[in-house]
Parts: structure tokens; C-alpha cells; sequence
């Protein structure tokens, strides 16, 4: 069992409303996405493209409803523009986020992401080459140490879609980083979306985790991204993603091996899917209940 002292559990909004595809629960509201993220049991958020940005606004509304923000996406873009222009808005949103309490600044790197395109997510992908990978982990480092400096952490997002997206390009990335300055985010769903076995990866990253995406996957959506040549986002459309216990990951070993190594931070759902056909406060309840009975939490 999860250690309810140092684990905390949170949501993404990206349930109610997708901001790579806003006509994905456009109808929905900040104001109605965290009163049901409340309401489904959770007090931990990440923040999403409809939440406030006057943080003494968004403090007042999450303050009546018992919730947090946990995190925030920040996508660099280290292998494509001059480090100074990722660092100046880094250092902005890294001030905000410990402003508004969190402990980490999560963070993707979209020099040549094809996440957002309509480019086959397991054909197209680019391949960074040795120049590019020295751009990137020496330039999260720098971040990382921007972050400490701010008093926050800062844990890298592997994603489909991205130069890092794979278990070996995870690897590469670690290995080349201080690991006192950078952190892993790990999300179960795209290390199983993309073929690695999510409970062989918690096992093998967890001294660098920092932060935790619980994301389940349908494996019969999976097959046919890759059968069809589709992209990201129109697997993320057919329900490529699902909320914890709904899909093929196998959760109940990865809170094991989180809670042995006395893990310490937020778990946090997150699963993008069309709020019209999962509705957004069902599917919340759906993966509290199944967090609750695995985790104790």
C-alpha cells in the first residue's frame, strides 16, 4: 500500500478538455472540470488551458474545493531554437508553479515533435543524432538547475510523438543528465503505448522518478494507430487512452514498486479521451475507486 503521508493523488484536466485538440470538450469549464475532479475524490491538479493564469484567482478557486496544482506541461524546445529563448519562459512558469505550490515543472521537448501533426506516430518519428542529443540533456541540465535554484524539480515527460519516446531514448537521456537536476516524469501509458513494459520500467527508473502518470491503454486502438498509420492524436480520438484499471497495464506491480522505494510525490491520472463518449466525471470516479482499492489511498 501507498503511504497516504508522502503520496498524493491528483487528475489532469485533460479528461474534460484536450488543448492539442480544443473542440475536444470545448462545451466544458474550468469551474466544472475541478469541481468534479473534487467531487470524484481527488485533490491534486496539473494545469490545463482553461485554468486561470492570476494565480491569486486560481488559488481562490481550487481553495474551496480542496485541490492543489501538482504540476504543469512546459514544452522546450532545446534541439530547435537557442537555449536562452526555452530558458526565459521556463523560469516564468517555474515561478509560477512554485507560486502555486507544486513541487515539480513537468517537461517535454518539442524540437521535432510530430505529437501534434498528422504524421504516423510509430513511422515517422524523428531520430535525434549525436548533436542533438548533447543540445538536449546538456540544455535540461541547465534548466534543472534553473529549477533548483527556484526551489522546484524538474521531470522530463517521454512522450509518443517526441525524440524521446522510446525506452532506449529514456536511457539515453537519463544517463547523460545529472540526476540531481533531472527527473523523470513516468507515465505508464505511453511506455506501454509505445511497446516497453510499464511495470520493467518503473522497476528499472525508479531512483529518478519524481512524478507519476497513471494512464491505462487499449491495446486494440494501439494495433490499429499502428495498422492504419495513424497519429497521436487520432488515436488519442478512436480512445487509444484510458483511465487506470479500464485497459491493458498492469497497475497493481508499479504501485509496489513505488511504495517499496518509499516513492514520494503525486500520482496522477491522466487520460486523454473524447469527453462525449467518456464522460469525464464517470471515468474520474471509475479510476478513484480502482486507485483506492489497489493503493489505499
Amino acid at each position: 500500500m501507498l503511504d497516504k503521508n508522502k503520496v498524493k493523488l491528483g487528475i489532469a484536466p485533460i479528461g474534460w478538455t484536450n488543448d492539442d485538440m480544443p473542440d475536444l470538450g470545448k462545451e466544458n469549464t474550468f469551474e466544472q472540470c475541478v469541481s468534479e475532479m473534487a467531487l470524484a475524490g481527488f485533490t491534486g491538479s496539473e494545469i490545463g488551458g482553461k485554468y486561470p493564469t492570476d494565480p491569486v484567482v486560481l488559488k481562490k478557486a481550487l481553495d474551496l474545493r480542496g485541490l492543489t496544482i501538482c504540476n504543469c506541461w512546459f514544452s522546450t524546445f532545446l534541439t530547435t531554437k537557442p537555449y536562452e529563448e526555452t530558458e526565459v519562459e521556463f523560469i516564468k512558469q517555474a515561478k509560477f508553479l512554485k507560486d502555486m505550490g507544486a513541487k515539480v515543472i513537468g517537461v517535454s521537448e518539442q524540437g521535432h515533435s510530430i505529437q501534434g501533426t498528422d504524421k504516423s506516430i510509430f513511422e515517422e518519428k524523428y531520430v535525434m543524432n549525436d548533436e542533438e542529443w548533447k543540445l538536449l540533456c546538456d540544455g535540461l541540465n541547465k534548466l534543472g538547475a534553473k529549477a533548483k535554484e527556484i526551489g522546484i524539480s524538474l521531470t522530463f515527460h517521454h512522450h509518443m510523438g517526441t525524440v524521446v519516446q522510446t525506452e532506449e531514448e529514456v536511457d539515453r537521456m537519463l544517463a547523460n543528465t545529472d540526476p540531481e537536476l533531472v527527473s523523470l516524469l513516468f507515465d505508464t501509458g505511453h511506455f506501454t503505448y509505445n511497446g516497453a513494459d510499464a511495470v520493467a520500467m518503473c522497476k528499472k527508473y525508479i531512483n529518478r522518478i519524481k512524478h507519476v502518470h497513471l494512464k491505462d491503454v487499449r491495446p486494440e486502438m494501439v494495433q490499429k494507430v499502428k495498422d492504419e498509420h495513424l497519429s497521436f492524436l487520432q488515436g488519442v480520438r478512436l480512445g487509444t487512452f484510458t483511465v487506470p484499471g479500464d485497459g491493458s497495464v498492469d497497475f497493481e506491480p508499479i504501485f509496489d514498486i513505488l511504495a517499496e522505494n518509499n516513492y514520494e510525490g503525486y500520482v496522477l491520472v491522466e487520460a486523454e479521451q473524447d469527453p462525449a463518449i467518456a464522460n469525464p466525471l464517470e471515468y474520474a470516479i471509475k479510476a478513484r475507486k480502482y486507485i483506492a482499492e489497489k493503493t489505499g489511498l
